[in-house]
Formats: C-alpha cells, structure tokens, sequence
C-alpha cells in the first residue's frame, strides 16, 4: 500500500528489639533464634510473591484497561505496518507487538520500545540504486524486507526482471532477506511473483522467507479467515519457505473501489485470524494494515491506533491477540 517517507518485592524490614544483655556479650541463643525467624520470615514472604493470587495478577481493577508487560505480553509474531505519528513509541509498547516496519529503509526518527525489533525494507529501485540507503539498513539488524508490490503500479512497479536485477544488492547487505511482497497472486502459475521466484531459483539467489499481502472482500468472519488460511498455505506448499504476512485486512478492491468492513466485522476478523496465524508454524510473522492513523482513503475503517495514541476498536482487539 502508500508509503509515506518522511518491577521484584522486597517484604518490609521487621524490627527486633534489643536484647537484655549485658555489654559485649551477646546472647547467642536469642541471636539464633532471631536468625532463624527472620530467615522463616522472608522464605514466606517468597513464596507470597512468587505465588501471586487467583484473580488479575497486574492489580487492575476488573474492567481497566493496562497497557502490556513488554517481558510477559509481546506476542513474537505480532507486528505493526506504519508511518510516523506522534505517541507512536507509546502505541508500540501498549500493543504487546514485537516488531514493526515502515516501508522504509530508516525508522524515520521513531523510537522503539524495548523488546520490540525494527525491520528496514527496501522499497523499491530507488533505495535498491542507493549506496546509503544499503549501507543504512545493515545497521537497523539482520533482516531485510524486500520490494513492496512491485506488481502493482502504483507501488514499487518493476517487471519480474527488474528485480531480479537488483536483488543482488539486497543480497550483498548480507541479511536474512525477505522476498517482494505482492499485491496478489503469489500461488498462482505464471503470475508477477512465481516469475520472479523462477529467476532467482535460476541464478541462485537468496530468498530467505517470503514475504505477503492479503485483503479479504468477504467479509464473512469464518468464511474471510478460511480464504486467508487457504492462501498462505498455498503459498507454503508451492514455495517450502516460511511466511511473513507483512499487510493484511479486510478490505474489498474491487471495481476500482475500497469497500471496508464495518468495525464489528474487522474486530470479529482480527480476533479469528490472529488466532490462525499464531497457530500456523510457517507463519513467522504477522502485522495488520494499518498500525498508524490513515492520511487518506479506506485505510480508516481498518486503522488500530488514532492520532492521540487511544485505540480504535481493532486496535483494541489486535492488542489482545496472542
């Protein structure tokens, strides 16, 4: 789609009273004693902190929303696909992901939380003829995402042969790297995406895991994520490499247009899926289109997070998964 550039518990010290002894001379049974009941003391306290309780363990009152424990919460599949916005570092860590892109080749000034992995992309000829755009992006990890939908004209827009012609710049980043990511048509004989993995199979180029969109135009819960499965799976069987499902939302293109599910629908949706998605083993990564609050168009009636950082109803949902 349009890029834009741009806490452990320590239980309270006791106090013990002094002993009546006489100076210099310890009573050395009221010091064992004292001893082993302090030891006593903090094995308990121990073990009430490491037990914890029945009911909500974080202390939120029931109904209160808390954003998530990065070390306990992030889910390692979970991602977001976004553009630049003001709390954006709070969104991060509020939404239990683990990484995130933005369709391009810097973070673009974002500061991520802890924990949580930025995945530079080369977005298409431009940053792949670019020097420092390649030398940059080595410095943002070990994995690279790759041109996104280059079968698409308004996107990156380069025939199969194009890009392989460049993907041996990307390769010489010396990355894990993800293959394009098409705008359809990935399983299918003959499409953009099976002539480009032809070619490279051909000259022995490196593809480490593939990379996908997705948009469902049915907007049928089971029906929507039963289409989706049956997707990457095809994907899966015809490529034997594992997927990275980098875009994806319910969103119906058809006839020149962007038909967006309603928000129970998207929220039904992003329940359903991300549950598929955790449970496929081929399936490394996910991320939902679209973290960021939209600039324009359809993107709005499928955005996770609004300007001010507060959630919509599918960022809601999407913080939950996993």
């Amino acid at each position: 789609m349009a890029r834009v550039t741009v806490v452990d518990a320590v239980p309270e010290n006791s106090r013990v009273p002094p002993s009546h002894r006489r100076p210099g001379r310890p009573n050395v049974l009221i010091i064992v004693v004292c001893a082993v009941v302090a030891v006593a003391a903090l094995s308990i306290g121990g073990w009430i902190v490491a037990s914890g309780s029945d009911d909500d363990s974080d202390g939120a009152k029931p109904g209160a929303s808390s954003a998530p424990t990065a070390a306990a919460q992030l889910n390692t599949k979970k991602g977001a696909a976004l553009n630049p916005f003001g709390p954006v570092t709070e969104a991060l860590k509020d939404s239990g992901v683990s990484w995130y892109y933005d369709w391009d080749g810097s973070p673009q000034g974002i500061k991520a939380p802890s924990g949580v992995q930025y995945v530079p992309m080369i977005w298409g000829d431009k940053a792949a003829n670019d020097p420092k755009t390649l030398a940059a992006v080595k410095k943002e990890g070990n994995t690279l995402l790759g041109f996104n939908e280059p079968d698409f004209e308004s996107q990156s827009n380069m025939t199969p042969d194009e890009a392989l012609e460049l993907w041996p710049k990307l390769e010489a980043t010396g990355m894990r790297l993800g293959s394009p990511a098409p705008a359809n048509g990935a399983a299918d004989d003959g499409s953009w995406f099976d002539e480009f993995m032809k070619g490279a199979e051909e000259r022995g180029y490196k593809i480490d895991f593939i990379a996908l969109h997705w948009y469902g135009g049915n907007f049928e819960t089971e029906e929507a994520v039963a289409g989706l499965k049956e997707y990457l799976q095809a994907v899966y069987d015809k490529y034997q490499k594992p997927i990275w499902l980098t875009e994806y939302a319910l969103i119906n293109f058809a006839n020149g247009g962007a038909d967006v599910a309603s928000e129970d629908q998207q929220v039904a949706f992003v329940k359903a899926s991300t549950e598929m998605l955790d449970g496929l083993s081929f399936v490394e990564r996910y991320s939902w289109f679209k973290f960021s609050p939209p600039k324009k168009g359809g993107q709005a009636g499928t955005t996770l997070y609004n300007d001010d950082g507060s959630t919509t109803p599918m960022g809601d949902a999407y913080r939950d998964a996993g």
